[in-house]
């Protein structure tokens, strides 16, 4: 088959290279693509909405398409393919509220019996004030509408959420993404980003993860879109497994069904495995990034026929070979990231880097004079396997020692919460 990815970061690169291993896959495309996605993938140029894309998919005929980013989701780019009969992996737009309305996704697990904490939706700034006199200090914040990763803020004291507050219902933080907010309780644990992949009325779970959003180690500093993750099966007992997926995952699908959005696609649970047991803190409608890096990293399977059959509506039975060593990705950011990000800046070190084993997917780079160089704030996501997790992270971040940007940042702790975990 043909494929079509739309996206151009690093959760597209690593969904490109798994597709291009794949025996049944003959030709992957992508729009816009990126420097790294061009060594794996034929990248094309198309318009950046559900008709550009269309046609794109059109002039190569593909069979498949699948859809990296939330926002051509929440455009309707899935319903605009239905509509010309095409193959595409994706909720449609209605169906896709779950991640492009924070309000939308509270009061859905409200009326769907889903575990989360508490939370108040707020449209003004006396709302939401009012709502800190509920759950008191540290408390979420979250923009209500797509904020490109930058619509969460965990403000630790009151003047810290009464600023935070203000900038994001003015405008300030995240534009008109902020225009209504969500005031959450805080919750304790361990985060885990446990994904699935439906056609609607059957899941097929993937591999469980952690990411790390916070900037600097010991999850210190403002949140991010992420810093790095590892994919290990150990994060959820098989107990704990179940249990999502009979306490969260099954009432999602079925509650979305019943309110005539039936959810395909990849649905990606953010948890806080708590002492009351998991919660969801978010849902995503797409794969996560840079959780995508390490699952491609340990997928040991046929990736496109799983995602031909979801967008079929035939994964029951449907399953996928994963490989028994953890995988970890290192993200590489960019001076300035997250607050203003730096481009520009030259690149080196990336074959010697993939000469130890790891790959390197890239997220915010582009073709300079000669040279690759940086042009977003996550430029880079190192990712390596390993024999064991301790394997893994030694073998990420050797790699990431022959990488060299200016102003290049990243966290030295990824990994390190299961090795506490485990030894």
């Amino acid at each position: 088959m043909k494929v079509l990815i739309l996206g151009g970061g690093g959760r597209e690169h690593a969904i490109a290279w798994r597709l291009a291993q794949s025996p049944s896959v003959t030709a992957v495309y992508a729009t816009p693509g990126n420097p790294g996605i061009a060594r794996v993938a034929n990248c094309i140029a198309a318009p950046g909405n559900p008709e550009g894309w269309l046609r794109a998919a059109e002039s190569v005929e593909a069979d498949l398409t699948v859809v990296g980013p939330e926002a051509p989701l929440v455009a309707g780019v899935v319903d605009a393919f239905r509509a010309a009969g095409r193959a595409i992996v994706g909720p449609t737009s209605q169906a896709a509220r779950l991640e492009g309305s924070k309000i939308f996704s509270k009061e859905f697990m409200v009326r769907a019996g889903i575990p989360t904490g508490g939370f108040v939706r707020a449209e003004s700034e006396a709302e939401a004030l009012a709502a800190l006199d509920r759950f008191g200090c540290p408390v979420v914040l979250k923009a209500d509408g797509l904020a490109a990763g930058k619509g969460v803020i965990i403000a630790n004291t009151r003047a810290e959420a009464e600023a935070a507050i203000h900038g994001l219902l003015s405008g300030e933080l995240v534009g008109k993404a902020g225009a209504r907010l969500v005031v959450e309780e805080f919750l304790t644990g361990e985060e885990v980003s446990f994904i699935v992949l439906s056609d609607g009325r059957h899941v097929l779970p993937l591999a469980p993860t952690q990411d790390h959003k916070a900037v600097h180690d010991g999850d210190t500093g403002p949140n991010t879109g992420g810093m790095g993750a590892y994919c290990d099966s150990r994060i959820l007992t098989a107990a704990e497994r179940a249990d999502v997926l009979d306490r969260i995952i099954a009432p999602t699908i079925e509650r979305m069904s019943a309110e005539g959005s039936p959810f395909t696609g990849f649905l990606y649970a953010g948890l806080m495995m708590t002492d009351r047991g998991p919660q969801v803190l978010e849902y995503n409608v797409r794969l996560g990034d840079p959780e995508t890096q390490a699952l491609m990293h340990c997928v040991d399977s046929d990736f496109a026929e799983a995602l031909m059959a979801a967008a079929h509506g035939d994964l029951a039975g449907a399953k996928l070979a994963w490989r028994a060593d953890p995988s970890v990705c290192v993200v590489l950011a960019s001076a300035g990231y997250p607050a203003a990000p730096r481009t520009g800046d030259a690149i080196s070190g990336l074959d010697e880097a993939e000469a130890l084993g790891a790959t390197v997917f890239h997220a915010g780079t582009r073709a300079g004079a000669g040279v690759i160089e940086t042009s977003g704030g996550r430029v880079l996501g190192v990712t390596a396997s390993g024999s064991g997790l301790a394997g893994a992270i030694e073998n990420a971040y050797r790699a990431v020692d022959k990488i060299h940007f200016d102003g290049m940042h990243y966290r030295r702790d990824i990994g390190h919460k299961g090795l506490k975990r485990w030894g």
